[in-house]
């Protein structure tokens, strides 16, 4: 619109476009005014948080507040022991309350082993603790009292006498109580030995006792096979889980015989199977005075 067309329009368009632009002028003024606000707040909260940065120091969130002090040293019973004797050894104070808790559902430390496995417990820490480490006898299961009072009872039967050097005990039918009397055969070996006498058919040799594992050599000299009884195996009839029971049978032993009686009939001597790959002149020898050739 031209300058002098304002002059030669109506008085009341002229009216409403005045008004339009007074309005205009104010919404730019108000506009112009929050900025410059909104400007100056954001400089004084910077440098407000500026001033606080540079005047208080951050300090890190504790989890507890619990003064240090230079552990302690001294006896104690971890089943007994409180909070602040707990504490004054040096342990954090999350430690202390595992061990309530622990203690609380049942928990006993029966040996001082048992404390090693505090979560959290150091190797060194556990080393320096150790000795002030302090069991109450209390809190030993009470069939220990049983077995104090069958050793004392029973001494003889608990700890029995070892025969001296020179003296012998048959293999052949010993038990183990028998076999717990000879010098360096406890309840271990001597369940062992009965046990692979019986899986065997009985003892040939005192050097079969070298395939118990770790058996101790120089226990044999207070042993002795006077006479061989063996439990002998039907070759010919057994089938081949009952063959392969035999510790010196394996497997591909027992199915390389079943297969050889199948091929060829029965077998009349070891000696056949020498020719199979599954058996070796040491196999053979060794099985020999267990099988039987009954049809």
């Amino acid at each position: 619109m031209m300058w002098r067309d304002w002059f030669y329009s109506r008085k009341s368009d002229r009216r409403i476009m005045l008004a339009l632009l007074v309005l205009f002028l104010l919404c730019f003024m108000v506009l112009l005014f929050v900025d410059g606000q909104q400007a100056e707040t954001a400089v004084q909260d910077n440098e407000a948080d500026s001033m606080q940065a540079r005047t208080v120091p951050e300090t890190p969130a504790a989890y507890y507040d619990v003064a240090t002090v230079p552990a302690e040293r001294f006896r104690f019973d971890p089943n007994t022991a409180d909070s602040t004797q707990l504490l004054a050894l040096g342990l954090q104070p999350w430690q202390v309350r595992n061990i309530y808790k622990y203690r609380a559902a049942g928990g006993i430390y029966r040996q001082k082993e048992d404390f090693a496995r505090l979560y959290g417990l150091t190797v060194k820490q556990y080393r320096e603790l150790e000795p002030y480490i302090v069991i109450s006898p209390e809190y030993l299961p009470a069939a220990t009292l049983v077995g104090e009072r069958a050793a004392f009872e029973r001494d003889t039967l608990r700890f029995p006498r070892k025969i001296s050097e020179g003296e012998t005990i048959e293999l052949s039918g010993a038990d183990t109580t028998m076999l717990k009397t000879v010098p360096g055969i406890g309840s271990y070996y001597a369940r062992k030995v009965v046990n692979y006498g019986s899986a065997l058919g009985g003892y040939v040799s005192l050097d079969q006792l070298d395939e118990i594992e770790g058996f101790p050599a120089d226990a044999k000299q207070y042993l002795t096979i006077s006479s061989v009884n063996v439990r002998t195996l039907a070759i010919n009839r057994l089938s081949l889980n009952e063959l392969k029971r035999h510790p010196y049978i394996n497997y591909y032993q027992a199915k390389a015989i079943v297969d050889h009686r199948r091929l060829y009939g029965p077998i009349s001597d070891l000696s056949e199977l020498s020719l199979l790959p599954d058996f070796n002149n040491a196999d053979i020898a060794r099985l020999r005075p267990y099988v039987n050739y009954d049809d």
